[in-house]
């Protein structure tokens, strides 16, 4: 993980696997991508902190919950 980047005005995407109520929601920007890193943040404090993953990682996070489904993460 590193320093956020600016990611108050990108455009975030939240998770398929989120709860439809609001609640447990994980969303990623993908703007930064080019940049080699992904923000990721809690919904519901889109103001709060944010945790940035070197972008090949999330790449292989996301690899392997397409293959094993979200149980196995």
């Amino acid at each position: 993980m590193s320093a956020a980047p600016e990611a108050n005005s990108a455009i975030w995407i939240r998770s398929s696997y989120s709860d439809g109520s609001g609640g447990q929601c994980v969303e990623f920007c993908p703007s930064f991508a080019g940049a080699g890193v992904i923000p990721v943040r809690d919904s519901k404090d889109p103001h709060g902190p944010v945790l940035t993953f070197p972008a090949d990682g999330w790449a292989g996070f996301l690899s392997t919950l397409r293959a094993d489904g979200p149980a196995a993460a």
